[in-house]
């Protein structure tokens, strides 16, 4: 099995899905916790050195965390709408609890800086449609450096790629220090829709492909509902939404850079593709959702 690609079940500690630390990935800044509390349920999670965003992914919760009482209104699936979200520092204990049940992803970086708490509502998260023809996507940018800038080395978004799609595409990377990028360490969170396009499902499924021009890394795999992949190194992309199966995935990133930045490279064998886009339409079916709910 590769060491990258981590499917659902083989990051998860009791109820919660997904427990992956930086030392379990193999590097430094970079985890994420994926929990599910059940209705009326309350968890304290301590930071230690990280500090996160908490992102319902389905279902609603309050959060305390030094003194601040935040109330997220969450979603019925990563599907149906853009959801509420909080920041949340190191050293901190952040207590959640839920009145009816929640599944709630904690992006996370081990960081240095120690900022206040912060609520983002989910009727300022900005929804960008990028590419075009096959390659139309839905970008909900709430983590991302000048639309999120509380933040010390965390950034994440979220991506819906129609049933179908590409995205992550052209294949691109962020492991050096260049004029086009910086380095980061990622991961991507990949939930698949069923047959209605909203619930996610165990059925449906995709690919993703991360590989190295010298051909050392060269990884083509099926993800499906809850899997995982890691992004050390190299060119990622595409992913591929699978006719039927609409593809989520939260991306997190984080890295050295004083900085925080998401700036990459693409792959100058395939970056070319972006010159064609303004002459294809957009696919009608982005953006899929937004802080209303979903527009289709």
């Amino acid at each position: 099995m590769s060491k990258l690609h981590r499917p659902h079940g083989t990051l998860g500690s009791g109820s919660d899905p997904v427990v992956l630390t930086p030392g379990e990935a193999g590097w430094t800044y970079t985890g994420l916790l994926v929990l599910n509390l059940a209705a009326g349920e309350t968890r304290t999670v301590r930071t230690g050195d990280f500090e996160a965003f908490v992102l319902p992914l389905a279902g609603s919760c309050t959060l305390c965390v030094d003194g601040e009482v935040f109330e997220l209104q969450g979603r019925e699936s990563v599907f149906t709408r853009v959801t509420d979200f909080a920041y949340v520092p190191r050293d901190s204990d952040l207590e959640l609890s839920t009145a009816n049940g929640i599944e709630v992803a904690l992006p996370m970086a081990r960081c240095t800086r120690r900022l206040t708490p912060k609520y983002g509502p989910a009727e300022q998260v900005p929804v960008e449609v990028r590419g075009a023809g096959r390659a139309t996507r839905q970008v909900t940018n709430f983590g991302v450096p000048g639309v999120w800038d509380h933040a010390d080395k965390l950034n994440a978004c979220e991506l819906i790629t129609p049933d179908g799609n590409w995205s992550s595409y052209p294949p691109h990377k962020h492991d050096e220090a260049s004029d086009c990028e910086v380095v980061n360490e990622e991961i991507y969170y990949f939930r698949i829709a069923g047959q209605d396009g909203i619930t996610p499902s165990p059925t449906g499924f995709g690919m993703h492909r991360t590989y190295t021009a010298d051909g050392t890394l060269d990884e083509n795999v099926a993800v499906r509902d809850g899997d995982v992949f890691l992004i050390p190194h190299g060119y990622h992309g595409p992913c591929i939404a699978a006719p039927g199966y609409p593809m989520y995935y939260l991306n997190v990133l984080a890295g050295p850079a004083p900085e925080r930045s998401m700036a990459f490279c693409d792959d100058p064998a395939h970056g070319w593709v972006r010159s064609r886009w303004a002459d294809e339409p957009l696919d009608p079916r982005c953006p899929v959702t937004s802080h209303e709910g979903r527009l289709l």
